[in-house]
């Protein structure tokens, strides 16, 4: 199991760390080796791991998990919750730290979540306010966790049928990141990681952009010598952001890029019902829509990114699919209108003029509307 990493650097007195190691393995993952045989056998930390029903199944999970069912490893515990986002909950939160409280971990000790996105989200709020303050570590299963989700601290969960409207910034220690995990994922769910692969393509970088106009092929079949590179450049570009605008007071808010429309369809169509990365894809449409009705971006960028859009499959219609009932536009409206990052009563979206040339504007409802439908 060879691997190789880098480094992001924190903001001196983050709570959390003062860096996130990012190790990457080759070949099939071996929990069991890395923890407790190999690189991570000698952590005299107890650990307390959390993971979810879909990835305990996983047959790369069967010996790491078969130790906590025989008893061999005493010392750590292992947490094993229900799959997706609608228990990405503040009981899902208070359930990991109720956990930790029964068995006794200490804020000295360490929480490592191992999942998609909702696990380390969740794991790391837990941590976060565990105690006050537990250090965290990540093992990303998913191809949108590796690309985005588990790097850079942010943590939390929904409520009130708003995405992530509570949590904190607090980054793990080290991040152990297996491409061969991305193998198992259903399409859906691969599909969902290559939408913010594709969206960190359009914000930082114009190779990977022009890879995914002119290789598809390759990154429908899950090549993976073409996945690591994607892998590795989505996790480069959100580093560099990350290390620049920890706390997202200036340019990380680009990283939201299509999120403002996701979200709100995520909550408007019941979470769970359509994958992140799918909301963010329309999203993305959205907001090139929405750029172009206001000459803010060209006609052949706009048709560029929508062309994209419907040749990965992401739903790019005007009124979504996953969504039923009517007033779809007013529904999605008021929810956008919950989201953290407005500072009044408009709505601020990301927006781009062409290819890495990305910028923040404010709407009001009658323009967010009109690319909304009825």
């Amino acid at each position: 199991m060879s691997q190789n990493s880098f480094t992001i650097s924190y903001p001196p007195l983050n709570p959390g760390t003062d860096k996130s190691i990012i190790n990457f393995f080759d070949g099939t993952p071996d929990l069991s080796q890395l923890f407790f045989e190999g690189p991570e056998a000698g952590e005299t930390r107890r650990r307390f791991f959390v993971t979810d029903a879909t990835v305990a199944s996983l047959e790369c999970m069967h010996s790491f998990i078969s130790k906590f069912d025989d008893g061999t490893y005493e010392k750590d515990c292992l947490l094993i919750l229900g799959s997706g986002e609608k228990y990405k909950t503040i009981e899902t939160v208070l359930e990991i730290v109720s956990e930790a409280v029964e068995k006794g971990f200490t804020r000295k000790d360490l929480f490592v979540g191992i999942g998609g996105g909702v696990i380390s989200d969740i794991t790391a709020f837990a941590a976060s306010i565990y105690k006050r303050g537990a250090k965290v570590q990540f093992v990303p299963t998913t191809l949108l966790s590796m690309v985005d989700a588990s790097i850079g601290g942010k943590t939390g969960c929904d409520y009130d049928n708003v995405k992530n409207i509570i949590g904190t910034f607090y980054p793990a220690e080290k991040l152990y990141f297996f491409p061969e995990f991305i193998k198992s994922l259903p399409e859906n769910q691969y599909n969902s990681g290559l939408a913010e692969a594709f969206k960190t393509a359009l914000l930082f970088d114009k190779e990977l952009y022009e890879i995914f106009k002119s290789q598809a092929g390759k990154i429908n079949s899950r090549d993976t010598e073409l996945l690591v590179d994607i892998i590795k450049r989505c996790a480069s570009a959100k580093a560099k952001i990350v290390e620049e605008d920890f706390t997202e007071q200036g340019i990380r808010a680009y990283l939201n890029l299509g999120h403002t429309f996701g979200h709100a369809l995520e909550a408007v169509s019941g979470f769970g019902t359509i994958t992140h990365g799918a909301a963010v894809a329309w999203g993305i449409g959205r907001a090139a829509e929405l750029a172009y009705n206001h000459d803010l971006c060209s006609s052949k960028y706009k048709d560029d990114i929508l062309d994209i859009l419907d040749f990965y499959g992401w739903d790019n219609k005007t009124v979504p699919s996953c969504i039923k009932g009517g007033a779809i536009g007013e529904r999605l409206l008021s929810v956008m209108h919950k989201d953290k990052k407005n500072e009044n009563d408009k709505i601020r979206i990301i927006m781009q003029k062409s290819i890495c040339d990305t910028f923040i504007k404010e709407f009001d409802d009658k323009e967010i509307l009109s690319v909304l439908g009825k």
